[in-house]
């Protein structure tokens, strides 16, 4: 092994951590029959994900494992997800994704870097909301809301805390990160003006100005949740995705306010995909045939307050899940124009308005 080829094998070692030990299959014959296949032992699935935080990580690797898929998880944010993939499309460390929305995985699909394939489970999900070429298809749907501390009085939409009287009073989160994206997106895309500067009006930059600089920007290892309930620094409001929103709900036992729009929530949904550059397709492919099933996403659902894409999980979902559900309603977005200037329109707010 010359140099170069050590050199990335201990960074793939430093990245990744020791390999977990072979498991062995302990499913039963019906949880395989209903999920594809059982997985293999000996063969270790490599996971680029940004949705394995807060104990999702720990619950699907040891599932997983029970049903003989030796798998392993790198942590991301989903800002920085796709980068890292693309970086890395010449010395591929990663398998497969999940968590990213459709303007990320597509950013991969205009890289090839995607495999198409079909999972068994493939006519049990809208496919409108994946990939028309089957290279992605839809995992768990997320809408992106404002919650507050319960005695707060919420602003009706997203533009009124452009008004002074919101100043220092929210969070958002790093404009590297998606869930602040797509918010970003869905704000800016409603003033859009094809003569105007990145495509926005100018009505439209001043209010994004005033969203920008009246927040505090919060960083993911704080507790932004404690913040809102406490009012730790002023702080009233926090952006969040729906099931962050239910799991926080049920954890901390409090009785978040929530902002629904009349023009409705930003809904993003969450994607599976396999990258073309593994090796291990036909395991990752059975992975994805039991994860993405009816039966594993209604108790990834149960154990984390996900909404999934599934629709026979989410019919034995949680109560408060269908009534969040039934409360919010998609924002009609224009994603193919957001897709496209969202970098900029990012530049644009971290240069001139949080610098």
């Amino acid at each position: 092994m010359n140099k170069t080829l050590k050199k990335l094998a201990l960074l793939s070692v430093a990245i990744l951590g020791a390999a977990c030990a072979p498991s062995t299959s302990s499913s039963s014959e019906s949880t395989q029959a209903s999920s594809g296949s059982s997985g293999s032992s000996d063969e270790k699935i490599v996971i680029y994900s940004n949705s394995v935080s807060n104990g999702r990580g720990d619950w699907l690797k040891e599932k997983a494992a029970e049903n003989g898929f030796n798998i392993e998880f790198v942590s991301i944010n989903g800002g920085e997800l796709a980068d890292r993939v693309i970086a890395e499309k010449n010395n591929a460390i990663a398998d497969m994704i999940f968590g990213l929305n459709n303007m990320e995985f597509n950013r991969l699909k205009d890289e090839n870097l995607l495999e198409k394939y079909e999972p068994s489970w493939k006519s049990e999900v809208d496919l409108s909301l994946g990939d028309a070429d089957g290279l992605f298809y839809p995992l768990v749907v997320q809408p992106l809301v404002l919650i507050g501390n319960e005695s707060s009085t919420m602003p009706k939409d997203w533009t009124d805390l452009a008004k002074p009287e919101y100043k220092g009073k929210y969070n958002i989160f790093k404009l590297s990160g998606g869930t602040s994206k797509v918010i970003l997106g869905s704000i800016a895309s409603r003033y859009r003006d094809d003569s105007g500067e990145l495509g926005v009006s100018k009505e439209g930059w001043d209010v994004i100005k005033g969203y920008a600089q009246n927040a505090k920007v919060v960083a993911s290892e704080t507790d932004y949740i404690g913040m809102i309930i406490d009012k730790k620094d002023g702080i009233e409001y926090n952006m969040m995705w729906g099931s962050g929103y239910l799991q926080n709900k049920n954890e901390r036992k409090y009785n978040f306010n929530v902002m629904y729009p009349e023009v409705g929530e930003p809904f993003v949904t969450e994607q599976i995909g396999i990258l073309n550059t593994s090796k291990k397709k036909e395991t990752v492919q059975k992975f994805i045939n039991w994860f993405g099933s009816a039966e594993v996403q209604a108790e990834w659902s149960k154990k984390f307050s996900s909404i999934p894409a599934n629709k026979k999980a989410l019919e034995q979902a949680n109560d408060d899940v269908k009534d969040f559900m039934s409360k919010v309603k998609s924002q009609k977005l224009d994603w193919e124009f957001i897709s496209k200037n969202i970098s900029s329109w990012v530049e644009k707010v971290e240069l001139e308005f949080l610098k």
